[in-house]
């Protein structure tokens, strides 16, 4: 039969009470013992474990909280029952067990590391990500009915046609600025029709594709990334799979389909708006006439800076859907993760658009269209 934990309470000429546990005071047989300790009414001068058998961590912790509790003195506790009794007491119930700190060379060397490891594991998980895709893109190629063509619309609407009023009064309002600028530097040697060539040529070339492009992702980037994301948290990507239906070819595919091709439309759009709003400040602070501003725009700006602009536009538009979609698919665990894959997916989707603008200048410069 099994020895279960008791006490007994004795007074003393004084009028002290002493609560004397007895028996094994281990988490087997404690839960009695507990209850009768809770229920005991009256103040507690000593608890005395001279006669407890054996004692573990929630023997030694009911024992310092009954001592707490009566603010009484423990007494008769053997070795083993005083180290535990030490240990408990030391760690009070407010106090938080936090680990050491390391210094801050190690902490920084440690954060570097990680980092850079972490860049390496995800480079891995894109390249795996892409390779998914491109294999759903072969099996589209070869079964053309699976294309979801209503998805492919829709988010073109969504990427492109509600785009164009803020994508509009953006670039109407960079060719202000470039104009403006522009004529008051050159202003100061006489040179002031030249702004319509600085507005053309940075327009068609740079900032209508490469605002666009930052546009996008801060609007539609972060919103693939948001939607894949809670899909993927509700569990919903996971039960296409189970039916059948490939995420790839459902979600995936149309949204980096639609962002590569309303870039294209979309950057053009941009850059004859920033040609617009560069002949309407040209006409009120340059005197400059709006129609004289337009047709001089096809004099000055060669051609292939309007192809330079329209090459780069498809590519911008494919690094921002995939930095989308990819941190989309990565989320897991909680909602929180659904923001930082979101923010995560913004700011790669902007670095890589400049860092990819900066090499296409090099690379058009060296063939000859600088």
């Amino acid at each position: 039969m099994r020895e279960l934990s008791d006490f007994t309470s004795t007074t003393d000429a004084d009028g002290a009470v002493t609560l004397a546990l007895s028996g094994p005071l281990v988490v087997s047989s404690a839960s009695r013992l507990d209850a009768g300790l809770r229920a005991f009414d009256g103040a507690v001068a000593r608890v005395d474990l001279s006669q407890v058998s054996a004692i573990d961590t929630v023997g030694a912790w009911i024992a310092v909280r009954l001592a707490r509790h009566h603010d009484a003195e423990i007494v008769g506790a053997s070795a083993r029952a005083r180290r535990l009794i030490d240990a408990i007491a030391g760690t009070r119930d407010d106090t938080a067990i936090v680990p050491p700190r390391l210094p801050a060379v190690r902490r920084v060397l440690s954060s570097v590391g990680d980092y850079v490891s972490g860049m390496g594991t995800g480079a891995l998980a894109f390249l795996e990500f892409i390779g998914a895709m491109m294999v759903s893109m072969g099996q589209l190629i070869a079964h053309p009915s699976q294309f979801r063509g209503k998805a492919l619309v829709r988010q073109m609407e969504l990427v492109g046609v509600s785009a164009l009023g803020i994508v509009g009064l953006m670039s109407f309002l960079v060719g202000v600025v470039i104009a403006q600028q522009g004529a008051v530097q050159l202003q100061q040697f006489g040179a002031e029709i030249y702004t319509i060539n600085l507005t053309g040529r940075l327009s068609f070339r740079e900032l209508g594709v490469l605002m666009t492009a930052i546009m996008v992702a801060g609007r539609s980037g972060s919103a693939f990334a948001a939607q894949l994301g809670t899909m993927k948290l509700t569990e919903e990507i996971d039960a296409m799979r189970t039916i059948g239906v490939s995420p790839m070819e459902a979600l995936v595919i149309p949204r980096v389909l639609a962002c590569t091709l309303m870039m294209v439309l979309l950057g053009f759009y941009a850059s004859v708006l920033a040609v617009f709003g560069g002949a309407a400040i040209s006409t009120l602070t340059l005197d400059i006439p709006f129609a004289t501003f337009l047709s001089r725009i096809q004099d000055v700006v060669p051609l292939h800076d309007l192809w330079v602009g329209l090459v780069k536009a498809p590519v911008f538009g494919a690094i921002v859907a995939l930095a989308g979609c990819y941190q989309g698919m990565q989320v897991e665990g909680n909602s929180e993760e659904v923001g930082l894959r979101t923010t995560i997916a913004v700011v790669q989707a902007i670095f890589a658009v400049i860092v990819l603008d900066a090499f296409f200048a090099v690379f058009f410069s060296e063939v000859g269209w600088g």
